[in-house]
């Protein structure tokens, strides 16, 4: 069970990810059929900024939004964080790409430093949302833009029950076999079915000061990129 008190939260899943740093990619091919890369790439085809921008991936991971992120933008400056430093360590192939560990929460960059912001697959890990999503919009620059991709909750239709068996049966199941940690496995489905629906994180980055947030939903309901700029003066 998860537990719910924040610092022991955030342990648990800094814990949770370091043991399966490992086999995190090939379970993300084998879970999402590949779409994962297929939803990175739709997000960083709404990047907006200068050839040569600086770009922050938060909750970088293992890397693959950044170095997806370098490919396409050559002349970026791009840097990747993490939580857990396990994440990073099992990333491979790291051209050009600075990394640091750091909380989502507190993060350790100045004001106004980054033309763009993105994370994939971080916000529903997160203690404070809120706190995260105003670190987001600090670090970057006015004008600037940030950008999410994440599980949502589900929405109910025709496919609900064979989405719900799934993920509460077939992924368990399959992250158990393929990395021996079966908990972790309950967690990411418990996650996503728990978080916040597209409309509710959208209206919190509205909340936390972002201008012209917008979001699209994929995965037959269950993934959402949502996108902001920041205001001129924040």
């Amino acid at each position: 069970m998860t537990p719910t008190d924040k610092t022991e939260r955030a342990a648990y899943v800094q814990d949770l990810f370091t043991r399966i740093a490992g086999r995190y990619d090939l379970m993300n091919r084998l879970m999402t059929g590949g779409r994962d890369v297929l939803w990175r790439r739709k997000m960083i085809r709404l990047i907006k900024q200068p050839a040569d921008a600086c770009i922050l991936d938060v909750g970088a991971g293992t890397g693959d939004l950044s170095r997806e992120m370098s490919r396409r933008f050559p002349e970026a400056n791009v840097t990747a964080a993490d939580f857990t430093l396990g994440m990073l360590l099992a990333g491979k192939n790291w051209p050009d790409i600075g990394r640091s560990t750091a909380d989502a929460m507190q993060l350790p960059y100045a004001d106004n430093c980054f033309d763009t912001v993105v994370s994939g697959f971080l916000v529903r890990n997160v203690t404070d949302v809120d706190l995260t999503l105003k670190e987001m919009l600090r670090v970057t620059k006015p004008g600037g833009q940030v950008l999410i991709l994440d599980m949502t909750r589900p929405r109910k239709n025709l496919l609900s029950p064979f989405i719900n068996l799934y993920m509460n049966r077939i992924v368990p199941l399959i992250g158990t076999l393929i990395t021996g940690q079966k908990d972790a496995y309950t967690y990411l489905p418990d996650s996503t079915q728990n978080f916040l629906r597209a409309e509710v994180l959208a209206e919190k980055m509205k909340n936390a000061g972002f201008d012209g947030v917008d979001f699209i939903i994929l995965n037959f309901g269950t993934v959402a990129i949502h996108s902001a700029v920041v205001p001129p003066t924040k």
